[in-house]
């Protein structure tokens, strides 16, 4: 498990500092009114892509909420996909009560598959209540939602160890509406690292990152295919016993905006060139998690003397960006629905007769 983990989270160092470099070596001049134009344009495909995102089914499936009867983190084993590959179907009636005081439902095997293909109603899974607290239903569910995943690993021990993956997609009345792909380890509380990343239709996705050690990196990403629309980055290191921001990065479509401590003005570059007549100012409000998606903001000056607020170009995304994010980083989805449902499986030839 451990050189497994270590080397997951060299990759995703990586994998997101590469991710970030930009070509500052530049010896040409860009005029001022392209910066303005860029940043207009980078801001109405954000604009376009969160409100077609906030419209999907898949939209609310990752910005599900809600309590469980019993916390996930009461399991300490591995299951793998082998273990609960297969078809299974929802059908009433087939609810327990024993494992640990966790409720599961037996999902009924149908088919054979190297899969894990589980087919349930869609209420089941969109209000989570009748999965985790359920009643029993006046009519018969049609089971009009599937999860189909292609790989799955869940081992938790003590000590905060655990090793997780999952990768999975989604169909509503047989259409897809999305898939979801996590990789996360853990070899301390202090020393963890994932990746969630959530497709939805249309070519759009939110990536959603964070490794904790000695430097702490938080990364979140709206793309479309594989343009880069929104990225924010915040590396944090200790010091003096307190969480200090070591480098800051925004890239809104072709422009990046960078804060480190190595260097003493706020940088703009747009396609890899430093704007040097551009004035930069990063505003953050009391209670701030140094993310644009609460209430850090970015003021723009420009050469001709106008301004240009972040907080203002992206007004009618910010809010649906940061329920989505928020969401994706709990991993809520992946915890409390396929796990339940996986662990349900993997229970059931135990609990599944009396």
């Amino acid at each position: 498990m451990y050189p497994k983990m270590k080397i997951m989270r060299k990759g995703l160092i990586v994998v997101f500092g590469l991710a970030g470099l930009v070509s500052w070596n530049c010896t040409r001049t860009v005029e001022e009114p392209s910066l303005k134009n860029s940043l207009e344009d980078g801001a109405t495909k954000i604009n376009s892509a969160i409100s077609f995102i906030s419209r999907t089914s898949g939209y609310d499936l990752m910005t599900l909420s809600g309590n469980m009867t019993k916390s996930e983190t009461d399991f300490r084993d591995s299951i793998t996909l082998d273990l609960i590959a297969g078809i299974y179907d929802f059908k009433p009636d087939t609810f327990f009560c024993r494992h640990y005081g966790k409720p599961f439902w037996s999902f009924a095997k149908s088919g054979e598959s190297d899969k894990m293909v589980v087919n349930l109603p869609k209420r089941m899974v969109f209000r989570p209540k009748y999965l985790f607290n359920p009643v029993p239903p006046d009519t018969v569910p049609v089971n009009d939602f599937t999860i189909t995943a292609s790989d799955y690993h869940f081992y938790y021990s003590f000590w905060n160890l655990y090793d997780y993956r999952l990768s999975a997609g989604f169909t509503l009345n047989y259409e897809d509406i999305g898939r979801l792909d996590v990789s996360a380890a853990g070899a301390s509380f202090a020393d963890q690292s994932y990746i969630t990343q959530f497709a939805f239709t249309d070519d759009y996705s939110i990536l959603v990152s964070r490794i904790k050690g000695d430097t702490s990196i938080t990364t979140f990403a709206l793309l479309e295919g594989g343009k880069i629309l929104l990225r924010e980055t915040s590396e944090f290191i200790w010091k003096d016993f307190h969480r200090v921001e070591k480098k800051y990065t925004v890239t809104i479509g072709d422009i990046d905006i960078v804060r480190s401590t190595d260097v003493d003005s706020i940088q703009v570059f747009l396609d890899g060139v430093l704007q040097n007549t551009a004035a930069v100012k990063i505003t953050d409000s009391d209670g701030t998690d140094g993310s644009i998606c609460h209430r850090r903001d970015i003021l723009l000056t420009f050469d001709d003397g106008t301004t240009a607020r972040l907080s203002e170009l992206i007004g009618p995304a910010r809010e649906i960006l940061k329920t989505l994010v928020d969401s994706m980083h709990s991993m809520y989805f992946a915890k409390h629905i396929v796990d339940y449902i996986a662990l349900s499986i993997y229970y059931q030839p135990y609990f599944s007769h009396p």
